[in-house]
């Protein structure tokens, strides 16, 4: 998929590793993991954020399903820290996960792809040891997460259907932020018209604008709630499957 803006930015690349802030003077939260099975050991395009492909490499395919985590769906993308707790085969700093997708185990928060489940273990052999039990004790934190070189993006979803329907998947939110509403300016009615959450972080609209695309997102975080504008528009001639920087990007 590719980024437009006003200029043309290049190609999206989705595999790649995140750059995590460790935040020492936050606490970890106990809790239980276990691991879902995998062909390439990579997550799922069919996870229950829409990320589609971008879910199944993001951070190196280290991504994982959450429960209570999940937040109606605000919780996709939301980066953690979850290391296990038996010292003989656990590593001490455990592994990076990203959420993208909905997940419910055996009294567990995450249900991590097989890549995020093995880098928990000290060693190789530690992590074969892991898959063993199936379901292990861990402490997890939230940590921001970091894409370095790139803002938020609006991914026109390929069930869109120009110009009467139109679905939005918000990427690439960096930060201890969840997006909890998105809305489009109306121009006729000189107004913030609300997206419906279809599911995860998709959004979506019947008979959408027919002019350019003016959107905001609505943010929770650590500086509470508040709202940001995009300072690109989606074109009025948008295309299905394509992707829009939003030029903008969260601490």
């Amino acid at each position: 998929m590719e980024l437009h803006s006003k200029y043309q930015v290049g190609r999206l690349v989705c595999v790649m590793l995140l750059l995590p802030t460790l935040c020492t003077s936050q606490d970890f939260t106990s809790s239980r993991a276990t691991y879902y099975g995998s062909p390439d050991c990579y997550g799922t395009p069919r996870g229950a954020c829409g990320y589609g492909e971008y879910g199944r490499t993001v951070n190196d395919g280290s991504v994982a399903g959450v429960s209570g985590l999940w937040k109606g769906g605000s919780g996709c993308g939301a980066c953690y820290q979850v290391r296990c707790k038996n010292s003989g085969v656990c590593d001490e700093y455990g592994t990076y996960v990203v959420v993208t997708d909905y997940g419910q185990g055996d009294r567990t928060d995450f249900v991590m792809s097989p890549l995020a489940y093995a880098r928990m273990g000290r060693n190789p052999d530690a992590s074969q040891e892991l898959f063993k039990y199936g379901v292990v004790e861990v402490e997890y934190r939230r940590i921001p997460c970091r894409y370095g070189g790139y803002n938020v993006v609006f991914k026109v979803q390929e069930q869109s259907s120009y110009p009467d329907y139109i679905a939005i998947l918000v990427l690439y939110v960096a930060g201890e932020n969840d997006i909890t509403a998105v809305e489009v300016f109306q121009e006729d009615r000189q107004q913030w018209r609300p997206l419906r959450r279809a599911y995860g972080v998709v959004f979506d609209a019947e008979n959408p604008p027919r002019s350019d695309l003016t959107l905001r997102f609505q943010v929770s975080g650590r500086g509470g709630v508040y709202w940001v504008q995009a300072k690109n528009a989606i074109p009025s001639d948008w295309k299905a499957g394509e992707a829009y920087d939003s030029q903008v990007q969260l601490d």
